[in-house]
């Protein structure tokens, strides 16, 4: 790759920066009072806003001060706008705060939040409550109805949009979306053209990504295969990449499904991200399993593994307008290696 991901997402932001300030009088202007995703806000100022979700909608009168996230991935949303939560979520990584490492820097010196737990039984409620939020966040999620009706009687709740299947949104909505809860709509708009900036220039920088079929998948309990409604497959389209025809089709209104051996031939990509346990000892596996291992894309050494537990595999599972960066300047380079059409390039596990 020429160039760094991290230098152009810099160059990025500071663009982002001095267009702020040449637009910071018009940002609570009549004009930008409502929105074109169902958001709307009171002319003259960006608060108060309501916001439609699966469940109605929300209204958030007065600008947030204590936030609790529930959403698994809420949270770095809300610190590069700038604010830190009092709670968020623990998903993946077992980090101080919920913060991973691509988000350290907007965490700043600091407390980290109280990190809440979901056992799959829905979100701690009491301890929330504890917590005295003036908004909880729930959009990169899957409250119930009934969850979203007992949080919202102590908070403002913004669940997850309805258009999208649960823990299904699109990192670009999730950031905008909040920045409109948090009154700051217009700079969540340029932190998502700042990333869309970075995800063009590494698409430019790598031509063969267009056009080529990938998929990302785990080898749990066989093949779980991730849909075009998942957050991490769109990280292959965005580069360039298609997803198999028939991916869909298969795993139905899902964000991903388990697939039947009979269709292994899904996975036969020009390039599999495989997102696993230990690189070294699940590709053996796989190469002895005779129906992966007769695949053109094994045959070829077209895969890529990524350790599910590194910051890394944290990283590319999360899928932020903060994590986005850090995956991308190591998964680029992995792609890169897996489509160069010479077998005998080895795709390399990334320094850190």
């Amino acid at each position: 790759m020429r160039g760094s991901v991290r230098g152009t997402r810099l160059a990025a932001v500071l663009a982002s920066v001095l267009l702020l300030f040449t637009t910071a009088t018009a940002c609570g202007s009549e004009e930008d009072s409502g929105t074109d995703d169902g958001t709307s806000a009171a002319a003259g100022g960006a608060l108060p806003v309501t916001i439609p979700h699966k469940y109605g909608s929300t209204t958030i009168k007065n600008e947030p001060k204590r936030i609790v996230t529930v959403g698994l991935t809420d949270q770095d949303a809300v610190l590069a706008l700038g604010k830190v939560p009092v709670g968020t979520t623990e998903w993946n990584g077992g980090y101080e705060g919920a913060i991973g490492p691509w988000a350290r820097d907007e965490l700043g010196s600091a407390k980290p939040p109280t990190v809440l737990k979901d056992t799959g039984t829905g979100p701690q409620t009491e301890e929330i409550a504890a917590l005295r939020p003036d908004l909880v966040l729930a959009v990169y999620g899957g409250l119930t109805k009934e969850q979203y009706e007992t949080l919202s009687k102590f908070a403002p709740v913004v669940a997850q949009p309805k258009e999208y299947n649960d823990f299904g949104v699109p990192w670009q909505r999730q950031t905008e979306l909040i920045g409109t809860a948090l009154g700051q709509k217009a700079k969540a708009k340029e932190l998502v053209k700042g990333v869309q900036t970075t995800f063009r220039t590494v698409a430019a920088e790598h031509p063969a990504f267009a056009g080529a079929d990938a998929v990302m998948a785990t080898p749990c309990d066989g093949s779980f295969v991730f849909g075009s409604q998942d957050p991490r497959s769109r990280v292959l389209t965005d580069l360039g990449f298609t997803l198999p025809a028939d991916l869909d089709k298969v795993i139905g209104d899902e964000f991903g499904a388990n697939i039947s051996k009979e269709r292994t031939d899904l996975l036969d990509t020009d390039a599999i991200v495989w997102i696993v346990a230990d690189p070294a000892k699940d590709e053996g596996k796989l190469d002895r399993n005779p129906l992966y291992a007769d695949l053109k894309v094994a045959k070829q050494d077209r895969e890529v593994y990524v350790k599910e537990s590194s910051d890394y595999g944290n990283a590319i599972s999360s899928v932020t307008v903060l994590s986005l960066p850090y995956t991308l300047d190591r998964l680029a380079p992995q792609l890169a290696a897996a489509v160069d059409g010479k077998p005998a390039t080895r795709v390399a596990q990334p320094a850190s």
